[in-house]
């Protein structure tokens, strides 16, 4: 058996065994999802399943990127999607992490297609545009999509570029969103200009300011939330 072979049977035999079916019930219902949960919180996920990560050192880039559509696309439960994306970003991986991966991003966050496993894969994105500012083409791209979730990693993956945010590409990919009703879009916009006023409060007055009547009335008092203008 190989190691993708083991780490993935591990992966899922670990999940099983700390299973909490009352939990996962619970679970599944707060976050309206289709696919069970064992039931796992998030750091008993990690206890489990980092060490099997870290023991299972997948040799090339091709076993990874596999491994990681292994666990995301055969997943019964939630948690194995979880454990995908703990891969994705695993330290031991770092250097794999560049614009070739966009077509896997791509993957995870349009069949993810809900907010809690778009917003735990777009770190990614914003790790590989402070890496390769080339990336800003494809997000331009998202921004466009007709697909909701590339929209809202568009609009979310600078979060954490803080004094390294592309600026010019931020005020692109919110522009596109700006007449988009759905809430996931309008929250997203407001996050991000939120997280941007700790770097630069004065270009996100501004930016809410000439575009007031554009930005829905959420996306405002997000963006405005820690500086007292809401």
């Amino acid at each position: 058996m190989s190691d993708a072979d083991t780490l993935v049977a591990q992966v899922r035999a670990a999940l099983a065994a700390h299973a909490d079916p009352e939990r996962a019930a619970g679970q599944q219902r707060y976050m309206r999802s289709a696919m069970p949960f064992h039931g796992l919180t998030t750091p008993q996920r990690r206890l489990v399943t980092r060490p099997i990560l870290a023991a299972h050192r997948l040799a090339t880039r091709e076993e990874w990127e596999a491994t990681i559509r292994r666990l995301w696309d055969e997943a019964t439960h939630r948690e194995e999607r979880y454990t995908a994306i703990e891969l994705l970003r695993h330290r031991a991986y770092r250097g794999w992490r560049d614009t070739a991966l966009a077509p896997l991003l791509e993957h995870l966050i349009t069949t993810g297609a809900w907010w809690d496993v778009v917003d735990a894969t777009t770190p990614v994105v914003g790790e590989i545009l402070r890496a390769e500012p080339g990336l800003a083409s494809q997000l331009r791209e998202w921004s466009r999509s007709d697909d909701l979730w590339l929209r809202r990693a568009s609009i979310i993956g600078q979060l954490d570029s803080k004094g390294r945010t592309d600026v010019a590409l931020l005020q692109d990919c919110l522009d596109a969103n700006l007449g988009d009703r759905e809430v996931f879009i309008r929250k997203a916009i407001g996050w991000a200009l939120r997280q941007h006023a700790r770097v630069d409060p004065t270009w996100v007055r501004t930016y809410v300011a000439t575009r007031r009547t554009r930005l829905s009335p959420l996306s405002v008092r997000e963006a405005l939330k820690h500086l007292g203008d809401a």
